[in-house]
């Protein structure tokens, strides 16, 4: 199947709707119906800014978070349609890529 790899970057405290944002994307990914979503949290990054943001063993505030999906076309329209609804600004990377599943039924 062709589509996209939607990767998502944020840091832990950014919120919408009164969750994390990561976590808010992982959900609303799931509310649309696409086949899965990962949350992963990264130790150190930094961003447009230079800022670095890293995981302290007393404050996680400010841990790098990504949030990465396979897509069709069609999702990855609607999914950039709710961001927009919604008001969410977030960094994005959209890869074209092949994807699917190996072995037997």
């Amino acid at each position: 199947m062709q589509g996209f790899q939607l990767t998502f970057f944020t840091q832990q405290d950014r919120r919408h709707g009164g969750k994390p944002l990561g976590e808010w994307l992982l959900a609303e990914a799931h509310r649309l119906g696409i086949g899965g979503a990962t949350l992963l949290t990264g130790s150190e990054g930094y961003g447009h800014g230079g800022k670095i943001h890293s995981a302290h063993f007393f404050e996680l505030a400010d841990q790098p978070v990504e949030v990465t999906m396979a897509v069709s076309a069609p999702e990855a329209e609607r999914f950039f349609a709710r961001l927009s609804e919604a008001g969410v600004k977030v960094f994005y990377a959209k890869t074209p890529i092949e994807f699917g599943t190996t072995g037997g039924e």
